[in-house]
């Protein structure tokens, strides 16, 4: 045994930091050995996650592998790591994602690959602080830096308009960081600890229902922002468009995974009064997300500002399924969490694909694209339809359950939500019969070369996963089943949480019994 449980989370959430400090005494000149390491580290990062899929006990304790030691005692902060179902699947779909983004940046980044490499492997590490913390003050040290390594991958390597799209990043992030950290003082003051474990115990003793209320919107700004919600979703398109492929990928996969978690973690369960108060208004901001996103998204003429605003309504289904309050909500809302990171990552790295070969993403631009790449044509399709919702496929199971979650709250909602599912099929297929069939109308495009062996190995996991989710995807909701119970128990503990496997998925609803929740 490498490690033993009680610092699998330490190794794995350090590992990346240790590749970036090696790479700082390599000569900058050594372009190809920094790709090595960058790959190197990121894959070790990856290997050393993969413990915690048999260590794991879904049956066990809330949280396990806690490591708790004294850090900033005269605060009283402590250095508190551990993971419960939800988190598990967010280390390990950062560390999935955190690889094939730096495999997938070995020829498209060409100009300062010392620093990229190490930004990338700080950001990684950023990352995964955030969804292991369970102390406060850990959280928000994590929170704030994962912010900086995307300010710059963005700024430095991004497109033409990328200092503007950096900045407005930092700046809507670092904004409602700001409001979240006056929310965390009020929570030590009234709670006299920074321990996330020992307020998820009691909170409503805690907190009166009127301070509820100011920590419910005090975290909200924080984590709309990050989903992003709308109508804070403006700088998420900016972002995506002008970012690198590999960051692209990373802030679609997982940082908008940030502020979704952040409500399954605090604002939920820590404020149950003030969530049912605002469930309404939070249905109604993620059905609007759903619609318009997918309406802009047909107006689109750049392939990557289109994915970029299909993350807008698909995100929207995550927070629908949050504030839907049901068992079926919550756990179509963490499955399809994995789904968007597995989904649009790929759609991404399609796109880079494209880029690298023709160094334009107008749609304009391409067409007929099947004939010289046949294998992309496939691997695209499968992609194509694993973001639409087709069965068999991902994204089919975390939509139907989430609209079945919502269905049982009030069926009309469920109707907003079923016609942002129709118009996502309408923009993706769209984009693909636009970018792949007809004739090849651009000599440029006549002999673009198909996938080669990098691209096949970026790709070809996601739609391994793709598949495995879609036809059984019992594991990943028996993940997370002891932190759904426990959310429903607080915050509707009148419902009676189904078991979470795929045949509750098609069975009746249960509603409320006057069963307790166990």
């Amino acid at each position: 045994m490498l490690f033993s449980d009680s610092h699998i989370l330490s190794t794995i959430l350090f590992t990346p930091l240790v590749g970036a400090i090696l790479m700082l005494f390599i000569p900058r000149e050594r372009a190809d050995l920094h790709r090595w390491m960058g790959n190197i580290f990121a894959l070790l990062g990856l290997l050393v996650s993969l413990p915690l899929i048999w260590r794991f006990d879904p049956n066990g304790p809330r949280f396990q592998f806690v490591q708790d030691l004294s850090w900033i005692p005269s605060i009283g902060a402590r250095y508190t790591v551990g993971i419960d179902g939800l988190s598990f699947l967010m280390v390990l779909l950062t560390t999935i994602l955190g690889m094939i983004s730096i495999l997938s940046s070995w020829s498209a980044i060409q100009k300062r690959e010392k620093e990229y490499y190490i930004l990338f492997l700080l950001l990684q590490t950023g990352m995964l602080g955030v969804f292991m913390a369970l102390d406060f003050v850990l959280f928000y040290v994590f929170w704030e830096v994962m912010l900086v390594p995307m300010y710059f991958l963005i700024g430095v390597w991004g497109s033409e308009r990328r200092l503007y799209a950096a900045i407005k990043f930092f700046l809507y992030t670092l904004a409602g960081s700001v409001v979240m950290l006056l929310a965390i003082l009020a929570i030590y003051h009234n709670a006299n600890t920074f321990s996330i474990k020992a307020i998820l115990e009691s909170p409503t003793t805690l907190f009166s229902v009127q301070l509820q209320k100011w920590l419910f919107w005090g975290f909200f700004f924080a984590f709309a922002i990050k989903v992003p919600m709308f109508p804070f979703h403006t700088w998420l398109p900016d972002a995506h468009t002008e970012a690198p492929t590999a960051g692209s990928v990373i802030l679609a996969g997982v940082l908008l995974k940030m502020g979704t978690y952040g409500f399954l973690r605090f604002s939920v369960p820590m404020f149950p009064d003030a969530t049912n108060k605002y469930r309404w208004f939070m249905i109604v901001l993620s059905l609007v997300g759903i619609v318009y996103g997918a309406l802009v998204c047909m107006m689109q003429k750049d392939m990557k500002k289109l994915i970029a605003y299909s993350s807008v309504s698909h995100m929207g289904f995550c927070t629908l399924g949050i504030f839907a309050l049901t068992p079926l909500g919550l756990y179509g809302s963490i499955l399809q969490q994995v789904n968007h990171g597995i989904s649009t990552g790929a759609l991404f790295l399609i796109v880079g694909v494209l880029y690298e070969r023709r160094h334009t993403r107008l749609i304009s631009e391409f067409g007929g694209l099947s004939t010289p790449m046949p294998n992309f044509a496939a691997v695209y399709l499968i992609v194509t339809l694993s973001s639409l919702g087709m069965p068999l496929l991902n994204g089919f199971v975390g939509e139907f359950t989430i609209l079945r979650g919502i269905f049982e709250v009030r069926w009309q909602w469920a109707a907003w939500g079923t016609l942002g599912v129709v118009l996502g099929a309408a923009y993706l297929l769209w984009l693909y019969q636009r970018v792949m069939f007809g004739n090849v109308t651009n000599p440029s495009n006549e002999h673009l070369p198909d996938l080669n062996w990098r691209e096949y190995a970026t790709l070809l996991p996601l739609v391994a996963f793709a598949f495995w989710i879609g036809i059984y995807p019992k594991p990943f909701f028996n993940a997370v089943k002891t932190p759904v119970d426990q959310i429903v128990a607080r915050v509707n503990p009148g419902y009676y949480a189904p078991p979470p496997v795929a045949s509750a998925v098609a069975s009746a609803p249960a509603h409320a019994v006057a069963a307790e929740v166990k």
